[in-house]
Formats: structure tokens, C-alpha cells, sequence
């Protein structure tokens, strides 16, 4: 038998990067699998005020920090919230400001930073103990973070692959997801996403055996149900109004060919599973923002899915 630990975007938290390097040894896995978006949506500045002050804006709330030693805790509060902190001063911000491109080059760097730190932690906590690693950049996730996966020791990047995880057991997987309202780095239309999965799908040998690690949700499977949107990307009716927001062509081809299991993200307030006649699909969602990591413990027996958790922690 074979257990594997599966989660997804954990949008930059670092205490969620950890805990899904640590969630291996906890739940006594073979096989650690990210489904997508490791990278933060933004960078918070911790600006210099002088005399030992710094000033930060951390979800709308402004604060005044006193010494190093507060200005380290925020750090950490904010890289475990998924943003990039950035200890700056008052003429670097303006010097930002009038520099067209600059505060992306800035973002650019701290995620990269941010991810080869994670790769070194990967590298030092497995090494040695057997355990297999594989994620999956999202369609949030910039192109640039794909070279540095492969530099790590341990953790092998999968996009576009065909992983056999057992002797019974094929995996798929891509991180593209059909089109979204923000224009993302990996997302495009439900025909271009076929014939991205699909040459995948033709190299499996046991299709019903298969795992498909979609990091779009099958759509309106209840696994990608998020709130509807006005043209100005504001919740509609207040947030009452929700939508499925998935991937037609992954909903065609779970239909078409039956694989043994689905994992999917994307939709971080879609928690659950579901059933697709044999396929077991699941989405374990996200509360990164909380700094709380949710998978799911998954046991794959020869031509069965075993037994099978949600786990959050």
C-alpha cells in the first residue's frame, strides 16, 4: 500500500510550507504531493521611520513597531500569512514609486527567495528518509519559480509529467487552470487545456489505476463552487450568490476515463469530495491565510483507493 499526503495553495505561508514538509512523517506517508500556487500574492513594506521605528500596514490595520525585536515578529507574521515582508525606508518607497516596473522586479525576487528558502528546508528535512516530493506550480505561480524546484535535491517539479508512484499506480498533473477574472500566469481556454492534459492521458499505461493531479477542479462538481463576481470583480448579491467556477474539460475527461482518483485546488472555499461513478475526486481547500494547513491522507491499494482523511492542522 501506498499513502500519500496531498495539499495546495499555500500562496506563499511559510508555517504551511512547513507543516506540508513535516505532514509526511506525521501521517506516515510514502509520497508528499503539492497541487499548486506556492507563491504569496503581495508584498507588505516595513518602512523605516527613524529612532528605532518602523511602520507596517498588514490587512488594513497600521502599526508602529519599537525595535528589531518587533520588526522580526512581524516578519514572520507576514511570511506565515503568505506575503513577502520588505524592510525598506522612506526614499527607497518613493525611489519604487517613480520607477515603472520596479515594485514587480521587487515581488519577483522576494518570491523566488522565498521559494529556493523553502527548497533548501525541503532538501534538509528529507533528505535521507526516503520520502518523494512533488509539486505542481499554479496558475498563480510565475514561470520563473520552475527552474529554481529544479535545483532542489528532493523536490521534484511534475508539471506535464507522467510520475509512477507505485508499481500499480500512474500520476498526471498540471497546474493550468481554464481562464480566471484575474488573468494569472498559467491559465488558458478549456481547448488549450485539453490538449495540455490529454498527450498525458495517452502515455498512461492503467488508466482506471491513474491519479490526475488537476489543479483545476471539475467543474460543477461542488469542489468549485466560489462567490459570483460583478464586472469589477466585487462579491455579487454580497457574497449570497455562488457559482462553479471549474474546468469543463476536466469534468470531460474524469468522465470519459474513469481514473481511480482526482486531486484538485484552485477553489480554497470548496472543501470536500466527490464521487464521479469510481472516481474518488477530492479538494482539500485552503486556509493559508491562517496559517492552518489542509490536505488529505490518501491510501492507494492496487485497484482501490483505501481508506482516506481530511486533515487540517
Amino acid at each position: 500500500m501506498t499513502r500519500i499526503y496531498f495539499a495546495t495553495d499555500v500562496h506563499g505561508s511559510e508555517i504551511c510550507w512547513k507543516k506540508f514538509i513535516s505532514a509526511g512523517k506525521f501521517y506516515e506517508a510514502n509520497i508528499l504531493i503539492l497541487g499548486g500556487d506556492m507563491t504569496g500574492k503581495a508584498i507588505i513594506p516595513i518602512v523605516a521611520q527613524g529612532n528605532e521605528k518602523w511602520k507596517v500596514t498588514l490587512l488594513d490595520q497600521e502599526s508602529i513597531l519599537e525595535g528589531r525585536a518587533a520588526v522580526d515578529k512581524m516578519v514572520q507574521t507576514i511570511q506565515n500569512r503568505g506575503y513577502y515582508p520588505y524592510v525598506t525606508t522612506p526614499d527607497e518607497v518613493a525611489h519604487i514609486s517613480a520607477t515603472p516596473g520596479r515594485s514587480d522586479e521587487i515581488f519577483l525576487e522576494e518570491a523566488l527567495k522565498v521559494v529556493a528558502r523553502w527548497l533548501e528546508y525541503a532538501d534538509s528535512k528529507l533528505a535521507g528518509t526516503g520520502m518523494r516530493c512533488y509539486v505542481c506550480p499554479g496558475n498563480d505561480d510565475m514561470m520563473e519559480i520552475d527552474a529554481v524546484i529544479r535545483g532542489s535535491k528532493v523536490v521534484e517539479i511534475v508539471e506535464g509529467k507522467v510520475i509512477h508512484l507505485d508499481e500499480y499506480h500512474e500520476m498526471i498533473s498540471t497546474g493550468w487552470s481554464n481562464p480566471t477574472p484575474w488573468d494569472t500566469h498559467r491559465e488558458e481556454s478549456e481547448e488549450a487545456l485539453k490538449v495540455r492534459i490529454e498527450p498525458m492521458i495517452a502515455e498512461l499505461s492503467d488508466i482506471p489505476n491513474a491519479v490526475f493531479n488537476l489543479h483545476a477542479p471539475p467543474y460543477g462538481s461542488g469542489l468549485d463552487e466560489a462567490p459570483e463576481l460583478t464586472k469589477d470583480l466585487r462579491p455579487a448579491y454580497g457574497g449570497r450568490s455562488i457559482v462553479p467556477v471549474g474546468s469543463k474539460t476536466v469534468l470531460e475527461l474524469i468522465e470519459k476515463h474513469k481514473p481511480l482518483l482526482g486531486l484538485f485546488g484552485h477553489i480554497h472555499e470548496s472543501k470536500g469530495t466527490r464521487k464521479f461513478g469510481r472516481t474518488l475526486c477530492i479538494n482539500p481547500g485552503s486556509m493559508y491565510e491562517q496559517g492552518m494547513l489542509v490536505g488529505a491522507v490518501v491510501d492507494l491499494k492496487p485497484k482501490a483507493v483505501g481508506n482516506y482523511l481530511m486533515a487540517t492542522g
